[in-house]
């Protein structure tokens, strides 16, 4: 008896430990944040549902989803610095959203034309606005269309609204310079997601006023988590946790950065929502505002060429 009872409790353990196996195998298709296409086309005329289509106007008058309304990065950028890139401000967003038409209580689903990285900014930037009603969608117009669903040129009414962010104490994935610069000397894990290149000091973009990295940083290019000469999809959970794995623990305390903040804001979503790392926030400013100050202390490998 004892024996049949310890059989069907190895049984039952080895069909629960599968069914693990299979969650985290299917995790990336089920986290809250990424929207499948197959899901966006039951959704998508729903009335609270607002799309937004976040690439260059010309690429979005030229063809978007039917109803899809247009946002750049410039739109969502602090122009009161004396460098680009940085965070808009909450009244910024709240102007933008109600000139927009979008409700506190709608849904919104982004979606660009580059393996979700700029829509991750966006999506990170609301996060620190502790508005979390955001959907990512999996695939952009490619997937859409692949799927059957509708594209047009044509711009949709807006009827404005007066849109207002949640009240919040603190941004969840926010960190300012000042506190990449104390965690210099402490086990924080900081990841400069940027490309080879910049990372060395051999590229400076545009923007910066010197090429290099901040010490102690560990490369890893966001670009790596997405199939990025294929469908721009992101890679399968395993693929994601064997590459980041590689550089930190899921209980590490880590900051990310790249040149203005986009790149290292993907990154800041595949380690905290695919893959469950814990302690993650995004230098907003990044290399670019880093390379402003020249009591910063910044490391260079080679001879900068500027493009």
């Amino acid at each position: 008896m004892k024996l049949k009872i310890s059989l069907f409790i190895f049984v039952i353990s080895l069909i629960s430990c599968q069914e693990n196996k299979e969650v985290l195998k299917d995790k990336i298709v089920k986290v809250n944040y990424l929207i499948q296409v197959d899901e966006l086309l039951r959704i998508v005329e729903q009335p609270n549902v607002k799309i937004i289509d976040f690439r260059k106007s010309k690429f979005y008058l030229e063809e978007h989803i039917t109803g899809a309304l247009n946002i750049w990065r410039t739109d969502i950028e602090n122009k009161s610095y004396p460098y680009d890139g940085m965070m808009a401000d909450k009244e910024q967003i709240e102007a933008l959203f109600s000139k927009l038409g979008i409700d506190i209580k709608d849904t919104i689903v982004i979606y660009d034309d580059n393996g979700l990285c700029d829509s991750a900014r966006l999506w990170w930037i609301l996060q620190n606005y502790n508005f979390t009603n955001v959907k990512l969608f999996h695939g952009g117009i490619t997937a859409w269309k692949l799927n059957k669903g509708n594209v047009s040129k044509i711009i949709p009414p807006i009827e404005k609204t007066v849109f207002k962010l949640p009240a919040y104490s603190a941004m969840k994935y926010f960190v300012s310079k000042d506190d990449v610069l104390k965690s210099l000397n402490s086990k924080t894990i900081i990841l400069d997601t940027r490309t080879e290149d910049e990372f060395s000091g051999k590229h400076q973009k545009k923007g910066a006023l010197k090429g290099g990295r901040i010490p102690n940083s560990k490369l890893i290019d966001w670009s790596e988590a997405i199939d990025y000469h294929g469908d721009k999809k992101i890679k399968s959970f395993e693929e994601l946790n064997t590459i980041y794995n590689k550089f930190a623990s899921k209980q590490d305390t880590i900051i990310v950065y790249c040149h203005s903040g986009v790149r290292s804001a993907h990154t800041t979503f595949v380690l905290t929502q695919l893959l469950g790392y814990e302690h993650v926030k995004n230098y907003d400013g990044s290399w670019t505002e880093w390379s402003h100050f020249d009591e910063l202390p910044i490391i260079k490998d080679s001879i900068t060429k500027i493009k």
